[in-house]
């Protein structure tokens, strides 16, 4: 039994179990009465991790009879949960979530980092950051159509502009919400000058962006038509634009000479010849009654009265009623003729000029007018016999008559427009 307890006691400082051995700790032990070797039975050691590595089974193990530990032990790394992706971004780490991996956040084209820039794995198991988050900074990106500028066709004092609308893009997710023109739209007639437009864009996270763009709307214009003296112009559209069309009118009394109406042209000058009002000249001088009435053709309208004599009573009433309605007569374009007397002492008379005795008496015979008797004839502006009469009229009568022919309702507005009236 000595040999027994001698034995006993000599195991007991002998090594039993496996000497322990711990990646990344640390061990210390204590034998029952300080034997050398620190894996005799009865040993007890306590096992710490470095840090960064966390205890896996006992921190506290005894060397047993069986020559085993009394537990399994193992020092791991320290894991921290995965880290929340950011949206529209990513991370890229060094280690994975080990203990002290170091993820870089970054974000898709378009967007901004905003929060931390980096997390690192704790050894708490925690990380050091990453409420990061990936915003739309950037505008959306928008060009405007270019429009050269454009020109009034004739006639006309705007134009058609029609262009493609822009298409805006985002840089972040690609989505824009809104496009809002300010301006007319596409498609619609512009007035002369420079027109601003722009258009404004949205992506979703309400960033915007605006472009804009001019359109100038050009009217090709003459220089403006000065109004001849004694007579008046009519134009349409706007009176000097590229396909106006200005008419000349004389006042009664004068007849137009050059062009009765001109064109503004592309080339921005004036069809035609200059236009003047000329008092009327007849010529008493040509050989048949038929010369003389061609020279009032589509310009005058005629009233001729013929008498046997000056003294004519119906003569002289009808002449005396004249006289102080030759404004009326003028605005009418009456021109008045007098035949007076028997042929061979008779004349003829045109205001204050004397037609020849041989062309007075043409007249009469052209015209079917007694020379024994008063009598009158109205001629249009075609040389047409519209009225005749056997005694003596008002000039009122006259008016009214003269009002219903063809062309004069035309002249009298005209005439209004021009301020002309007695």
């Amino acid at each position: 039994s000595l040999t027994h307890l001698l034995n006993a006691s000599s195991l007991k400082s002998v090594p039993w179990c496996a000497p322990v051995k711990i990646k990344h700790g640390h061990v210390s032990c204590q034998t029952p009465r300080g034997e050398h070797y620190k894996n005799v039975l009865g040993t007890r050691c306590k096992i710490r991790c470095k840090t960064g590595y966390e205890m896996h089974g006992s921190s506290e193990i005894l060397c047993m009879a069986s020559k085993q530990w009394s537990g399994n032990y193992a020092c791991r790394e320290v894991r921290c949960p995965k880290l929340a992706m950011p949206s529209n971004g990513g991370y890229k780490c060094s280690d994975g979530s080990y203990f002290n991996s170091r993820c870089q956040f970054f974000c898709s084209p378009g967007y901004m980092l905003r929060g931390d820039h980096s997390a690192t794995c704790q050894s708490s198991r925690t990380w050091s950051g990453g409420n990061s988050v990936c915003v739309d900074v950037d505008p959306p990106v928008i060009k405007c159509p270019n429009i050269k500028e454009k020109t009034a066709e004739p006639g006309k004092l705007t134009a058609k502009v029609t262009w493609d609308t822009p298409e805006g893009k985002d840089t972040a997710d690609g989505i824009l919400t809104d496009v809002i023109l300010k301006g007319k739209t596409s498609g619609s007639h512009f007035p002369e000058g420079n027109h601003k437009l722009s258009y404004t864009v949205f992506d979703r996270a309400e960033n915007k962006a605006t472009c804009r763009f001019n359109v100038r709307v050009r009217v090709r214009r003459c220089t403006p038509l000065s109004v001849p003296d004694n007579g008046w112009i009519k134009c349409d559209s706007a009176g000097d634009n590229y396909g106006a069309t200005c008419e000349f009118h004389c006042l009664g009394g004068y007849e137009l000479r050059g062009s009765a109406a001109r064109v503004c042209q592309f080339n921005m000058e004036w069809s035609g010849l200059e236009t003047s009002c000329a008092p009327m000249n007849i010529n008493v001088g040509v050989r048949s009654a038929a010369a003389l009435l061609d020279q009032f053709y589509e310009k005058r309208r005629v009233l001729i009265i013929s008498a046997p004599s000056a003294a004519n009573h119906y003569y002289r009433f009808q002449m005396t009623n004249l006289q102080h309605v030759q404004c009326g007569l003028d605005l009418r374009h009456v021109t008045v003729i007098e035949l007076v007397g028997v042929y061979p002492a008779q004349i003829g008379r045109i205001r204050h000029r004397l037609i020849p005795p041989g062309l007075a008496l043409q007249l009469r015979l052209l015209l079917q007018l007694s020379q024994n008797s008063f009598s009158m004839v109205l001629l249009d502006k075609q040389g047409v016999d519209k009225q005749r009469y056997t005694f003596p009229i008002t000039a009122a009568e006259i008016f009214t008559t003269t009002d219903t022919f063809p062309l004069r309702a035309e002249e009298a507005i005209l005439q209004k427009e021009a301020g002309q009236s007695c």
